[in-house]
């Protein structure tokens, strides 16, 4: 995974001044290999084993997979939209300075890639897929009703937002948002990198995110 080196601490540059950042969460706990494997063990039940999947990616999965596909296609899900809900302590913030990254939370319709996975195999690239979007149990795993480019309607797995979690955001102001892209930094770089990198990939997909693109024009 190519990622963005992080600058060292000295190098951040302080958060604006703003109410309501950075948030109160609370004490960060990551899922033991137990729970991540329960977890992925209760979505996977309806799976048999053998038949290749399909996989939903509405963000940073669009541009960096993680992992072969058999196929590529362009897709929609409707009854949910793309948005920054889900505050980053590790990947894309801090404790001190959360970063904020994309989930589906309810209502509207979505825009992605859809990556088929061929069954054979795909175990190790599932359990990789869990340590990477489930180590905090921030997103609920649910296979979705979606619509490919070409007209074929499947089931994908997709990573929904939970909003029962402290590390749901809910609907930002623009000035929250405004200070998270201008300061906050993770392990895998700043926010503001994520967020463009998302953008350019949807537009270079040729399905550019309107609402996502007048954010950054608002908020940079």
């Amino acid at each position: 995974m190519s990622e963005t080196p992080l600058l060292p601490a000295a190098m951040t540059p302080e958060c604006p001044v703003c109410p309501g950042y950075p948030p109160m969460l609370g004490e960060a706990r990551l899922l033991d290999d137990a729970e991540l494997a329960e977890s992925l063990a209760r979505t996977m039940s309806r799976w048999d084993g053998a038949s290749d999947l399909w996989l939903f990616g509405y963000g940073s999965l669009i541009w960096n997979p993680g992992m072969p596909a058999a196929e590529t296609v362009r897709a929609r899900v409707r009854g949910y939209h793309r948005g920054l809900y889900l505050w980053s302590r590790v990947n894309r913030g801090t404790p001190e300075q959360p970063g904020l990254v994309l989930a589906l939370d309810r209502g509207g319709s979505c825009t992605g890639m859809a990556f088929r996975l061929e069954g054979e195999g795909a175990g190790p690239h599932l359990e990789a897929l869990w340590r990477r979007e489930m180590p905090m149990g921030s997103y609920r795993p649910a296979w979705l009703p979606c619509w490919l480019a070409d007209g074929r309607r499947i089931e994908a797995l997709a990573f929904v937002m939970r909003r029962d979690v402290p590390t749901y955001t809910g609907k930002l102001s623009d000035d929250i948002i405004k200070a998270v892209l201008g300061c906050a930094r993770g392990r895998y770089g700043t926010t503001l990198d994520y967020v463009c990198r998302t953008v350019q990939a949807l537009r270079e997909c040729g399905m550019p995110d309107r609402a996502l693109e007048a954010l950054l024009r608002r908020c940079v």
